[in-house]
């Protein structure tokens, strides 16, 4: 599925006749103009966070288009442990983490699907998974920065800006990783760290190795370099989970008996969103225990046989383990149709703005539920690339690779046990922050707790993604004159995703279990709460299911009998398939120039890029009543021109201008053929893919200015502007199911009827909009101060982005839309470090806020939105030689232990609280 040879002829003819006029310029206009130094960077050996600033520094004054760099303090010594949280640093860029660890990043209001990542060169995806409040299993083209040791890495760079020479596919940016290579240090290296990491919320503490050994042979022809990192993690997230609200005659309203102070029956079970009471549908605490092992390896193979020609084979491994346990107390029954919520009787109520947000109530059924999964990443990845030098002016290059990712959750396991018409629960959430839940009776008896057939359940859903990447490209740079180069190649890219999980034919079929058997496979999980702010009276301990217990008496992993597994046949499991191939292949020219006009000297790039896309995509989904695999086959061509130009307007100020059109692919989630009836408890869901979505894409203009007054110090400013002609948002609605076209069958053996409501998802493509913002940069040491004061500096940064979107609220043509902010805009962010160094010591502070974002419009339950809270992240660095080779290191990661704060609806009714404790390192680094 290859590009044919006229339409790279037509891609190279029309792209000549663009650039004819700045050719032309360049190479004849300006022949006699001196040709400043040149755009290439050499490579800089830092030694310390101050150098490692001035390197990343020029790299972006030197760069044509808007490009922020971070780089190594040291060889194997990145200035965060965690890659995303470095990233976080640079201006426009947030993150999003997952147990109070960097997961995925942000940029300029563009979420991780809007942003490419490539290590050593080569496009890959690394996935992960998560609790749904932290996004789960990663099935879209986002990058899971977790799953790496920030020890392998060299460099980040963030293209902010597109260029013809650089591959499509990004919206935000192209964030290049580069590990460390032996050309880096002629000089041979051996770098041996270790330390140990302890969590105050879990109480934990966890080592953490690294080692790099680098060394040049047969007179610095020949270089080697391997490095490894290996680092375990224990901690806890605790807190309380809502699972969202929705009206109070939803699941078939509360029982006739309820009473609300001012309100009439009819009033409490209203359904109309614009008139109806808010009610919380599954008031909850949780707690996750969670171990993590990261084991990466890195390795770099570096051949210089001349001065003309150099080959790079790079390598890079990363296994990421983890075990997550789960204890989730919750009152079930309010979101449980017909022997639940129409059985609850309120006694009393309080509304607000809406809300019930107190109530008094009895007959709640309640549920005690454990979880064990083991969440397994391995991530690998081979690069080889070269390039040679034909005389003065003509190099020629060729890069091919290979990269997977796969996450396997081989154990995915839930038992519950359950309590039938509790009295007198109570839940208030006047207090802000942790809701107060009076349960009425004593969780730890377990007297006071059934394991019913029928109502009970066992869930095991073994969960499998892997994504492929392969790639090979060529590309040649001729050297027209001093002031032109022209570049042109040819790339190919192969993407394939695979999706699959097993389930259980029925989850609420189990043993009954004698009020004995029961106390014989639990236990009290104790100590919840540390640190939540509770409010006097919550429940701290309460009787679980002990997983490992349970199997033993009832031998749940046989996969024998009502306990066996089932693929494609079952009706849930098959909403977990998904195969995506996707081939892209494209065609570039660009020309780098440089020129001097108005009495300045300018330098930039103008160029187009032909891409033509092949995309297969198979799933399950219901045809005339049956359901059926389906195969999708589509391919479409897109043409994207680029242009940089940046002026040296003094020796220390750069103005730059750039301009794009750009694309990102839909999400690869979002392009199965097929549906997934999902029915876990009481959440009922319905979602299918659209393979016929199309890009979104955006025209960009960008405009930077830059004053570089002194070494180490840079004030910047830029603005940018995306005009997105195209956008995919996800049509969410609440239906019923019988009326969705589906067989019954496909809910057969869950808790589910015909007559519950499900939510509804699609993606959809929508109109767009526009995207707009501006980013202030600042750098300063205090060199300007004498004495002591002169070791310290300062970086901050602050981005503002703006966006409205239409978010389509049916399928109906016309129909009614949200105006909103884009999913995962955070308007304002800001980051600021304050460092004090001197060759003995190294000290920093750091600060990172994100403003509050959109997680989904319009939310599940019939919630307009769904919504995090700003946050506040502090973390502290410090580091003492104690030799000229010996170092001792302290970090400090989220010292204020900040908590994940998620909301439904404008009314902000709490969906999801939850915090993960602070992290403390300490470490000891020795440089042979």
């Amino acid at each position: 599925m290859s590009i044919n040879r006229k339409t790279a002829r037509a891609a190279l003819a029309f792209s000549a006749s663009a650039l004819a006029l700045t050719l032309a310029g360049a190479a004849f206009a300006q022949e006699a103009t001196p040709a400043p130094a040149s755009d290439e960077v050499d490579a800089v050996v830092v030694t310390g966070f101050r150098a490692s600033l001035q390197s990343a520094m020029n790299i972006k004054r030197n760069s044509s288009g808007v490009v922020d760099a971070i780089k190594a303090e040291d060889i194997a010594q990145f200035p965060d442990l965690n890659l995303a949280e470095s990233l976080q640093r640079i201006p426009g860029v947030s993150i999003s983490r997952i147990n109070g660890e960097g997961r995925q990043i942000t940029v300029r209001g563009l979420g991780s699907d809007y942003t490419r990542v490539r290590i050593n060169g080569m496009e890959a995806i690394s996935t992960t998974g998560g609790t749904a409040n932290s996004g789960g299993t990663n099935r879209g083209r986002g990058f899971d920065f977790n799953v790496f040791a920030s020890d392998l890495f060299s460099s980040i760079a963030v293209r902010k800006t597109a260029s013809a020479d650089v591959e499509e596919g990004s919206l935000g940016a192209t964030v290049d990783l580069d590990i460390s290579r032996a050309f880096d240090s002629r000089k041979p290296q051996l770098v041996l760290s270790a330390g140990a990491s302890y969590n105050d919320l879990a109480g934990k503490t966890t080592p953490r190795l690294s080692a790099l050994a680098s060394r040049t042979f047969f007179d610095g022809k020949l270089g080697v370099l391997i490095s490894a990192a290996y680092e375990e993690r224990q901690l806890k997230e605790e807190g309380a989970n809502i699972t969202r609200w929705s009206t109070g005659g939803s699941n078939g309203g509360f029982n006739t008996a309820s009473t609300i102070p001012g309100y009439t029956i009819a009033q409490i079970n209203e359904t109309d969103t614009a008139k109806a009471i808010f009610a919380p549908r599954i008031p909850a605490y949780v707690s996750y225990d969670i171990k993590n092992k990261r084991t990466g390896l890195a390795g770099s193979l570096q051949f210089k046989p001349d001065a003309n020609t150099e080959i790079n084979f790079d390598a890079l491994y990363a296994y990421l383990a983890g075990v997550r346990k789960e204890a989730q107390l919750q009152a079930i029954g309010l979101s449980r149709a017909t022997t639940g919520k129409p059985q609850t009787i309120i006694r009393d109520g309080v509304v607000e703005k809406g809300n019930l947000v107190y109530a008094r109530m009895d007959n709640v059924d309640m549920r005690t539920q454990s979880a064990y999964d083991e969440l397994n990443t391995e991530f690998k990845q081979f690069t080889l690339s070269g390039k040679r030098h034909f005389g003065d002016r003509l190099l020629i290059g060729a890069l091919a690779g290979y990269a997977d990712s796969t996450f396997t959750q081989p154990v995915s396991t839930i038992v519950t046990f359950d309590r039938a018409n509790t009295a007198n629960y109570v839940y208030d959430f006047r207090g802000g922050g942790a809701p107060k839940i009076d349960l009425g009776f004593d969780p730890t008896n377990p007297a006071n707790w059934s394991a019913t057939n029928g109502t009970s359940e066992v869930r095991i859903r073994p969960t499998f993604v892997e994504n492929q990447f392969s790639t090979a490209k060529i590309y040649g740079e001729w050297e027209a004159s001093q002031n032109l180069k022209i570049k042109a190649g040819i790339d190919w890219r192969k993407f394939e995703y695979d999706s699959y999980g097993l389930y259980r034919t029925s989850e609420t079929v189990s043993q009954t279990l004698t009020p004995a058997e029961l106390a014989s496979v639990s236990t009290v999980f104790s100590g919840f709460g540390k640190g939540l702010g509770m409010p006097a009276g919550n429940a701290t301990a309460w009787l679980v299911p002990d997983i490992d217990k349970y199997n033993a008496l009832l031998n749940i992993y046989s996969n024998t009998g009502i306990y066996a597994l089932t693929g494609t046949n079952n009706s849930s499991a098959r909403g977990q398939y998904g195969a995506v191939e996707e081939q892209d292949t494209g065609a570039y020219v660009q020309a780098d120039f440089r020129f001097q006009a108005f009495g300045l000297p300018f330098r930039g790039d103008a160029g187009v890029r032909r891409v033509h896309t092949e995309q297969e995509s198979a799933g399950y989904a219901a045809v005339g009543g049956v359901v059926q695999r389906v195969d999708v086959k589509r391919d479409y061509d897109m043409t994207l021109p680029s242009f940089n130009l940046a002026a040296d307007v003094t020796d220390t100020f750069v103005a730059r201008l750039s301009a794009a059109k750009t694309i990102a692919r839909p999400g690869i989630g979002s392009l199965s053929p097929g549906g997934d009836v999902s029915v876990q408890g009481s959440n009922r869901n319905y979602s299918s893919g659209n393979p016929y979505l199309n890009p979104t894409q955006s025209k960009n203009i960008d405009v930077s200015l830059e004053w570089y007054p002194a070494s180490g110090t840079m004030f910047a400013a830029g603005f940018f502007y995306k005009k997105i002609d195209t956008f995919v948002a996800t049509l969410a609605e609440s239906r019923v199911y019988n009326t969705l076209g589906l067989p019954d069958s496909l809910i057969a053996g869950t808790t589910a009827t015909p007559d519950m409501v499900f939510n509804v998802s699609r993606p959809v493509n929508t109109e767009g909009g526009n995207l707009k913002g501006f980013e202030l940069n600042l750098q300063q040491p205090f060199t300007f101060l004498s004495g002591w004061m002169s070791h310290f500096g300062v970086i901050a940064n602050y981005t503002y982005v703006a966006s409205k979107l239409n978010y389509p609220t049916t399928t109906t043509a016309g129909g009614p839309v949200i105006v909103e902010d884009l999913i995962g805009l955070s308007k304002n962010a800001a980051n600021a470090t304050l460092y004090y160094e001197t060759p003995k010591w190294s000290v920093r502070g750091s600060l990172a806020y994100r403003g509050g974002y959109l997680t989904a419009v319009p939310a599940a339950d019939n919630n307009l939105v769904a919504t995090t809270k700003s946050t506040l992240n502090v973390d502290m660095q410090a580091s003492w030689n104690i030799r000229e080779n010996l170092k001792l290191s302290v970090e400090g990661v989220n010292l204020t232990d900040e908590f994940n704060a998620q909301y439904v609806g404008y009314s902000n009714r709490l969906n999801v609280y939850t915090h993960s404790g602070r992290q403390f390192i300490v470490g000891l680094r020795y440089n042979f």
